[in-house]
């Protein structure tokens, strides 16, 4: 125990920035019932990461979130009147109790319903304590820390003087069957400390009525399913609802789960916001809010952003709710007190550059006008184009030469499937196989890397939007809209050159000349590829910023690689692994990788950055802005290549995203093993071998090869012959084959 809060105290240290004196910060007008700042309501504490309401959790929560945290217990009570701080009135989804007493299950009629399990009210307090432990009950969190801490009582959690107290009081009807009284137990802690309590049943608020007004305790009644029956006036919350101002008599506000707010339609969008917000307020009532979460699916508005589902409840215009109730409060801190009211034209902080992934990939199909308007919009700095080149020589751009992931092409051009072990080792309908007339009658399709089942898909009903841009296209796009920059990744030149007849470099050469982007300093032209000898072609042109992409993973940067790497490049794009480690979702340790880079004097950018949470190390708290101020502020990259272009551009316009000032929170980086540390060492998952370093000789490729000629007078490649048969069901297996790796490949994204 003793080496628990040793190592737990040191995470602390690791994740809180020494205190400062803050310097003043302008006032904001909220459009809360009282004009103050909305309030963070941890959920049993930090219980996105640790079991709900032990210790590390209630620790992790006040020291990762904004002062004034309200600390939330969900009150449950042993056979000899003790209050607990559970999730339930069941021990079983959240403990270790099965394992201890594997017969001691019963069944209870709660509010109706018959409910099996081991209830909390059938064993006494030292029962609980004495043998029981704490297990995650959310299946996707982090289970390393299940059964190493104990269950936390009320007075516990009080013990700690959390900045505030919000105690959850669910089942008081339920308890009174069975002789157990909430109302009494709060009597006899004369409620000191509990800022406020909250409740769904009506009788059991206005039984505490006069002692919370004695001791300043907000009353809050809590909405439920707007189809479930309040127990004590046997009516629908629903019907409850048409009169809020009747609600103002036993209570200060009202907590209801957050689509009574921003309700979603059958698709998982938005509608329109309800009056609720607004009628409460009317009526007098504060407004808190519940059932955030950042690995929870949400509306597809939000881009799997979750600081962007908080700020649709507070910073829309129209209304702002009083405060949430998540399981993650860094999230909800850092989206109040850091991302809200920011402006569209605030500069960024710091020189990080915003680097798209064909565009903002993760709103539109990647690499078309959608996709790059949106990242305009977004506030990229550069936007890039992979190009690709089609059978007849036009050079477009797509995210790579096989047309399969991101276009419909399976449905028109299955037969053309074919197998190019140059290029990658499952079969592909690729662009150059294909004339531009017979790409431009495909459809693009957005890639979600994440799916599964129906779930984590990215902007469905823009699946298939937009138009593809050629390469001349792109660039005139890039030099109307005045973007800082725009990216060229050059793919396969030298397959492309000997084996197709198609010189890809001399095409970008020539479009840039075209473009007059090879005669300008206004915005920056950066040439990326993962062949050193095509970024040697572009050496007598020096405006160009050269950038080589190194897509295995490494763990050093030796000098002599650096060198070789100087040779032929200003800067490289890295994998996130080859910065920081990763271990079944866990961030284990920091390479010198960026240190050793810019001894070089070169550039280091990162990719891919994503905000589904899965792609996230529980480090980053399930949240992409940690992961963003763990790249750009801790490992101090030049640059992050993103999907989700709003996100980062948010992160870098906040003051929060400055180390070097003085406010009261800041968005501060992850710090590799300090997370898993916390864990006992056997639940620990086994230390992984080391990346290998860079080795020199994987930074040299042969001289590209000469275009070869095809044998046609105009150059274009002579037409196939129609598959046999045989040839069209080899295909059809062998694709079947290519399908389950592209699955597999989705599973590798995390690194």
């Amino acid at each position: 125990m003793l080496r628990f809060f040793i190592f737990f105290s040191l995470f602390i240290h690791s994740c809180v920035a020494a205190p400062k004196i803050p310097a003043p910060v302008p006032a904001t007008k909220w459009l809360t019932l009282n004009g103050q700042e909305p309030a963070v309501v941890a959920r049993g504490g930090f219980s996105g990461l640790f079991p709900e309401s032990s210790a590390s959790a209630n620790d992790m929560a006040i020291a990762t979130s904004s002062p004034g945290l309200t600390m939330l217990c969900n009150l449950q009570m042993t056979k000899d009147g003790v209050g607990l701080c559970l999730s339930d009135i069941r021990l079983d989804n959240a403990t270790t109790i099965s394992t201890l007493f594997p017969k001691a299950q019963k069944t209870y009629k709660v509010y109706g319903q018959d409910l099996k399990g081991w209830f909390v009210l059938d064993y006494s307090a030292d029962t609980i304590f004495s043998n029981v432990s704490l297990v995650q009950n959310i299946f996707s969190r982090p289970s390393i820390f299940d059964g190493q801490m104990p269950v936390s009582a009320v007075e516990d959690v009080l013990g700690i003087k959390p900045p505030k107290f919000w105690l959850s009081v669910q089942y008081d009807a339920f308890y009174m069957e069975h002789k157990l009284s909430a109302a009494e137990y709060l009597r006899s802690l004369g409620f000191r400390g509990i800022n406020f309590i909250s409740s769904p049943e009506i009788g059991f608020l206005k039984s505490i009525g006069m002692d919370a007004r004695r001791a300043k305790t907000k009353l809050i009644f809590e909405f439920k399913n707007p189809e479930a029956i309040e127990p004590t006036t046997n009516k629908k919350y629903s019907e409850i609802l048409l009169n809020l101002a009747a609600i103002k008599a036993f209570a200060t506000g009202v907590l209801v789960p957050k689509d009574y707010i921003w309700p979603l339609d059958s698709t998982k969008y938005l509608k329109p916001a309800s009056t609720f917000v607004a009628d409460a307020h009317k009526a007098g009532l504060e407004v808190y809010a519940s059932g955030f979460a950042n690995d929870m699916q949400t509306s597809y508005n939000y881009s799997y952003d979750p600081s962007a589902e908080y700020l649709q409840f507070v910073d829309n215009g129209q209304f702002s709710v009083d405060g949430f109730v998540t399981d993650f409060p860094p999230t909800a801190s850092q989206a109040i007190t850091c991302l809200s009211h920011q402006k569209r034209n605030l500069p960024k902080i710091g020189n990080a550059l915003v680097i798209t992934h064909n565009g903002a990939s993760g709103d539109y199909p990647g690499c078309t006008d959608l996709a790059y308007q949106k990242a305009v919009e977004d506030g990229a700095d550069v936007i890039d184009c992979s190009v690709q080149m089609s059978k007849d020589g036009m050079a477009f751009c797509h995210g790579s030469a096989d047309l399969i992931p991101t276009t419909t092409a399976m449905t028109t051009f299955m037969s053309r499937a074919t197998s190019v072990p140059e290029i990658q080792s499952t079969n592909g309908i690729f662009s150059f196989d294909l004339t531009w007339a017979e790409i431009q009658s495909l459809k693009p399709q957005i890639q979600s890397p994440f799916a599964s089942a129906g779930e984590f898909q990215r902007n469905p009903a823009n699946k298939n939007a937009g138009k593809f841009m050629t390469l001349s296209e792109f660039l005139e796009f890039g030099k109307t809209k005045a973007v800082t920059g725009v990216l060229i990744n050059i793919q396969n030149a030298a397959y492309l050159a000997s084996k197709k007849g198609l010189g890809i470099v001399d095409t970008v050469k020539s479009a840039l000349t075209n473009s007059t982007l090879d005669k300008q300093s206004t915005q920056k032209v950066l040439i990326q590829s993962d062949d050193s000898s095509v970024l040697s072609t572009f050496e007598a042109i020096p405006p160009y910023t050269r950038v080589l992409s190194i897509e295995k993973e490494i763990g050093d940067a030796p000098k002599p690689s650096v060198d070789e790497i100087k040779k032929h490049a200003d800067a490289v794009n890295l994998r996130r692994s080859s910065l920081v480690t990763i271990s079944q979702s866990f961030a284990t340790g920091k390479t010198n990788v960026v240190e050793e880079m810019h001894k070089g004097n070169i550039s280091v950018y990162v990719s891919v950055l994503r905000n589904e949470y899965m792609s996230i190390a529980f480090d980053y708290f399930s949240d992409p802005t940690i992961e963003l101020a763990t790249f750009i502020a801790g490992n101090g990259v030049d640059g992050v290549v993103t999907e989700f272009p709003a996100t980062a551009t948010r992160y870098l316009r906040s003051p929060c995203s400055d180390l070097n000032k003085e406010l009261p929170y800041a968005i501060l980086p992850a710090e590799a093993g300090a997370l898993l540390s916390v864990a006992a060492k056997e639940a620990q998952p086994p230390a992984s071998a080391p990346s290998p370093p860079l080795d020199a000789k994987d930074v040299i490729d042969s001289p590209l090869p000469p275009v070869a000629n095809m044998g046609t007078s105009d150059g274009e490649a002579p037409p196939r012959a129609p598959p046999s048969s045989g040839t069209i069901a080899t295909t059809s297996a062998n694709l079947g084959l290519s399908l389950l790796a592209i699955i597999a490949f989705g599973l590798t994204l995390l690194c």
